[in-house]
Parts: C-alpha cells; sequence; structure tokens
C-alpha cells in the first residue's frame, strides 16, 4: 500500500497532543483528524484547554509530546509566521485590529505577504492595483464595502468582529480557525457573524471555538467535545447532542443556560 501523499492527508490531524505547565497537564493526549472542506466546533467548559489547544496547533505554545500535521506536513518547531504561509490562518477571542487604520488599510494590510511584498512594500503599496481591488473584494465580502474608509476603531462590535475574520482569509489561507467568533454579541449581531463564517469559509477548512450552541449546531459539519483537556466525544451535532458522556459532562448545562 503507498503511503499517504499530502493531497490526501486530513487538513489537521493532531496525534497524541499533551502540554503541561509545571505540574499541571493542560492538554492530556488529544487524538483528532480533521478533513479538508469541514466546519469543526470544538466545544466544552470554561478551563477545559480550547485556547490552549488552538495555541499549540498555531506554535503560539510548544507541546510538551505528540504531533500537530497541517496537510500531512509535521508543524513541530516552525513559527507562527511560517504556519500561517503554510495556509493556516486565525483569529483571537479578543479582536485585533488596527483601530487608527482604515478599515480598508486593515484588510490591505493583511494582503502584503500574500502579494510578495515583504519587507520592502511601503513606497510602492499605494499604487498597486491588485492590493486595492483583492481589498476591496473582501470588503464587499464580509459587508464592510460603506465602511471602507473610517477609521477601525469607530465600528460596531460585531463590524470590528467582522474586518476581523476578513484580516484572516485576506492572506488566502485555507485552514481558518475562529476563536469564540461570536462571544459578547446580540441575537442579530451573531447571525449576521454566522452568515459571514458561512459564506467565507465556502471551499476552506474551518475550526472553531464557540459557546453558543446555536452557532455550534448551525455551523458545524462535526463537532469535538473537550473536557479537563481529554476530547470524550466527536461527531456530528446529533450524535454528540445525543450522547450521554456530553450532556453530563457539559452540553445539558450550556444548552439550559441559552434559555
Amino acid at each position: 500500500m503507498n503511503a499517504m501523499t499530502s493531497t490526501d492527508a486530513p487538513a489537521l490531524d493532531i496525534s497524541g497532543l499533551r502540554k503541561s505547565f509545571g505540574k499541571a497537564e493542560i492538554i492530556r493526549g488529544i487524538d483528532l483528524s480533521i478533513g479538508k472542506g469541514e466546519r469543526h466546533a470544538v466545544i466544552g467548559p470554561n478551563g477545559a484547554g480550547k485556547s490552549t489547544l488552538f495555541n499549540l496547533i498555531t506554535a503560539r505554545f510548544a507541546p510538551t509530546s505528540g504531533t500537530v500535521k497541517l496537510h500531512g506536513k509535521d508543524l513541530a518547531g516552525l513559527q507562527p509566521f511560517q504556519i500561517n504561509r503554510m495556509g493556516l490562518s486565525r483569529s483571537f477571542q479578543i479582536t485585533n485590529i488596527f483601530p487608527a487604520m482604515s478599515v480598508f488599510e486593515n484588510v490591505r494590510c493583511a494582503l502584503l505577504w500574500s502579494h510578495g511584498y515583504k519587507y520592502s512594500f511601503w513606497n510602492m503599496v499605494g499604487r498597486s492595483r491588485d492590493l486595492t481591488e483583492g481589498a476591496d473584494r473582501i470588503l464587499e465580502q464580509i459587508n464592510l464595502t460603506s465602511r471602507r474608509d473610517l477609521p477601525a476603531g469607530v465600528l460596531s462590535y460585531a463590524e470590528q468582529r467582522a474586518l476581523e475574520i476578513g484580516i484572516t482569509i485576506a492572506g488566502g489561507a485555507d485552514v481558518i480557525m475562529l476563536d469564540e467568533p461570536t462571544a459578547g454579541m446580540s441575537h442579530s449581531e451573531t447571525d449576521y457573524i454566522m452568515d459571514l463564517i458561512r459564506t467565507v469559509t465556502v471551499g476552506k477548512t474551518l475550526i472553531m471555538v464557540e459557546h453558543d450552541m446555536g452557532v455550534v449546531f448551525g455551523l458545524a459539519d462535526r463537532i469535538s467535545v473537550l473536557v479537563y483537556g481529554e476530547i470524550i466525544a466527536t461527531g456530528k451535532p446529533e450524535e454528540v447532542r445525543g450522547d450521554a458522556r456530553v450532556q453530563e459532562a457539559y452540553l445539558g448545562a450550556a444548552l439550559e443556560a441559552e434559555h
């Protein structure tokens, strides 16, 4: 039998992943495979290790043991910017934009590396039709064309989150990681961001941490439940919803909290 090639490999493959801080083991042996084009949600109670898992995948933390592979390529020893260039991009719980720059300039900055400007772009960036057209296309995708020339800091909270999603997809990554994209939003804002995520991740792999079960069940193809650093269940939404272990550990209380 032939060995699996990178084109056959899952978008993300995690094996035996562990992370300890001193004597505290936060991630305790995670195995998880996420297919190309899949929308995958990671849920679990506060303190379960969800943000630590994201930080391990994106090399902000080094694992104590185990491997993370992106399209079959081991990420061990790589820096976050190198992983980003391989096609994985991440947003954060706290909105991460340049508030004094215009909405357009925020997106244009995110496009620079993918357009080959690297470190010698400042004298030419304003003249680039490709950058301008690319940024405008993303603004249209995220429904912020009418806010194009405003300072990003004056946008509403939901609009700032939309802008961050635009920045996340600007480099052309095919694996998108979103950390609590609808946290702190009203129902109408949540619906807006859900529609946006659904649109901009077509044909891409989505991995998200999210507490809003309406968002999780509305977007995810599969769900993994993380409790005390271990995945206790992975499956389709209806399978996870009906899992007795999940009900006991997390999901029942989470659903009740929304009513």
